[in-house]
């Protein structure tokens, strides 16, 4: 049976929109904190998707259904980001966190037999050790790695916990619905929590220059309403263990937006890395 062609193309889709989130989100912060960012894009997103309800008439999930959506968008939008963001602010390096959050797709190698009944073949193992070398060696030559707080890199590891548990939760749980009300109940989650963080902790102060407006754009629509809706679909389309392989990519490309973005140099050694990283992946997804 062949792939529908949204399918083909949503790993390359969501790779580069993910990634290009990674160095946005940087600028992001120098702006407005991490909660602020975050309280306001699940605002949006949820404001922007209302007015289509009545126009594309979805049937809205109910029960059990909206309950394991609102979980799953609670251990991505409230868990992973808002330990990520935190992790940022308290002074943890963009390598620091990312070398953390890529062993999310090792995590899902060792729990995924056990939790959605899938086998790790040994070729997918190899696939994931040359992921994982790949991404070490992306951030590790470009000098990311230094003394990290203590709790900043304790965030971290919450976070990556957090999508880890999305990631395998959505499988187990998740069922086909209409990306939008899908979407309004995953950001309406995600919005009770950071709003009042926001606001208790930042008091929603905010320097709302031009960038941070493209900045905000950009984490609406390229990371909320269209990466995470390709990233949910890729999971329950495809086995868990290969779409969380693609994590492995994540460093590697974000490294290369940061390039021209934050003005963060790959050096020779980075390029060998993202070799190693895509080999990995291209094994992993067999």
């Amino acid at each position: 049976m062949r792939k529908p062609l949204w399918l083909i193309a949503a790993p390359f889709i969501f790779l580069l929109l993910w990634s290009a989130g990674f160095a946005l989100a940087k600028i992001g912060l120098r702006h407005a904190g991490p909660f602020t960012i975050l309280g306001l894009r699940y605002l949006i997103a949820v404001l922007v998707l209302l007015p289509l309800l009545p126009i594309l008439k979805p049937t809205f999930p109910r029960g059990r259904a909206a309950l394991d959506i609102a979980v799953t968008g609670f251990l991505i939008q409230v868990v992973y980001f808002c330990l990520c963001y935190a992790a940022f602010k308290i002074g943890v390096s963009a390598g620091g966190v990312a070398i953390i959050v890529c062993l999310q797709p090792i995590l899902v190698g060792i729990i995924a037999p056990r939790m959605v009944s899938e086998s790790v073949s040994l070729l997918r193992w190899l696939g994931l050790a040359f992921g994982l070398l790949g991404a070490v060696t992306v951030i590790l030559s470009r000098s990311g790695i230094q003394a990290e707080p203590l709790v900043g890199v304790l965030l971290a590891i919450g976070g990556l916990f957090g999508i880890t548990g999305a990631t395998l939760y959505e499988k187990r749980f998740g069922v086909t619905h209409h990306p939008v009300p899908a979407n309004i109940i995953q950001y309406a989650v995600g919005a009770v929590f950071t709003l009042p963080l926001a606001w208790g902790v930042e008091g929603f102060d905010a320097d709302w220059t031009p960038e941070l407006f493209g900045v905000m754009a950009y984490l609406v629509i390229g990371n909320s309403l269209v990466a995470i809706s390709l990233l949910l679909a890729m999971i329950r389309a495809g086995e868990v263990a290969r779409v969380s392989a693609l994590f492995y990519l994540v460093p590697p490309l974000a490294a290369l937006f940061a390039w021209p973005l934050l003005g963060e140099a790959m050096p020779l050694l980075a390029w060998v890395g993202m070799a190693l990283a895509g080999f990995g992946v291209m094994l992993a997804r067999k």
